[in-house]
């Protein structure tokens, strides 16, 4: 109870000091840069070593591409079918195809699953949402505006991602060994930051505005992401008959907010950006009550 209390306090205390006027410029940027360049990296040395390899863990790797994938074939279609514009539909698949599975999903998941979960929780974030994020995210948001993807883009974004070349290291020290405990100290102590910052540095970025004129929209992106998408990844681990704590994780993820990030390439290619932060803020604050609400299920 006291880490769902956390989870609340921090989200509430960023939308709070958000209005806050001498909250310096940047804020929101610089608490980021924490997070994915020094806590999550220091979070993935930590948990992946500890992970014991299964068909579980495939499992969780591609659950969040099916979240995706599903996600492009449906808002291309309504988008169709009730006139959407192009922006629209770009925004939808980018926010709604793409779960938080890194600032909500680790510090939501710790909450509700405890810290031996956050091992699988990495992989699911690192091997698949990220990876869904850099190759389907970047050509989504190419084509849908108008532009043309280059693999070089979507190389250089997977390799210049901090905790990615972490993950990478993470996979080699299972093979010659653990870092010392000295530093595995350190590193425990830096991934712990994740959690308060990320959820802070969220409520800073809620946006509450323009409700009316995207309702359609908000509700049907909301409908697939927060609630369709982890029925269609249960239904096919309950088809190829997996269960266990690590697939619950990897439905859990799949339950997560829309993407933070996805919203901000949304909006650095003009896919609708009142619509991309509209659907990220109403989900972010929906999220606190259907996540807990899913794992309960589980």
């Amino acid at each position: 109870m006291s880490a769902i209390l956390l989870l609340a306090l921090c989200l509430g205390l960023g939308v709070a000091m958000a209005r806050n006027p001498r909250l310096p410029a940047g804020t929101p940027a610089a608490l980021n840069f924490w997070v994915i360049e020094v806590a999550l990296p220091a979070l993935v040395l930590v948990e992946i070593p500890k992970l014991k390899f299964s068909s579980d863990l495939l499992y969780l790797a591609v659950a969040p591409w099916l979240v995706f994938l599903g996600a492009v074939p449906l808002f291309s279609l309504l988008g169709r079918a009730f006139g959407w514009s192009r922006g629209s539909i770009g925004a939808l698949i980018l926010t709604c195809g793409l779960g938080n599975t890194s600032f909500m999903g680790l510090a939501m998941v710790e909450a509700l699953r405890g810290r031996e979960a956050l091992g699988a929780a990495v992989v699911a974030d690192q091997i698949g949402t990220f990876s869904a994020l850099s190759v389907g995210g970047v050509i989504v948001a190419a084509v849908w505006s108008g532009e043309s993807p280059h693999p070089r883009l979507i190389v250089k974004r997977l390799f210049s991602f901090a905790p990615f070349l972490a993950f990478l290291a993470a996979l080699l020290l299972r093979q010659i060994g653990t870092l010392p405990e000295e530093i595995n100290a350190v590193l425990h102590r830096l991934g712990q930051t994740v959690t308060p910052l990320a959820l802070f540095s969220v409520g800073l970025q809620l946006r509450l505005r323009g409700f009316g004129d995207h309702i359609t929209r908000l509700a049907t992106g909301l409908a697939w992401k927060m609630a369709l998408a982890p029925l269609v990844v249960a239904g096919v681990a309950a088809i190829l008959g997996l269960h266990g704590s690590a697939v619950a994780i990897g439905i859990l993820q799949c339950a997560m907010a829309p993407m933070v990030t996805a919203g901000i390439i949304a909006e650095q290619h003009n896919l609708d950006p009142p619509l991309a932060n509209l659907v990220v803020s109403v989900g972010t604050l929906l999220s606190m009550i259907t996540v807990p609400l899913v794992s309960w299920l589980l």
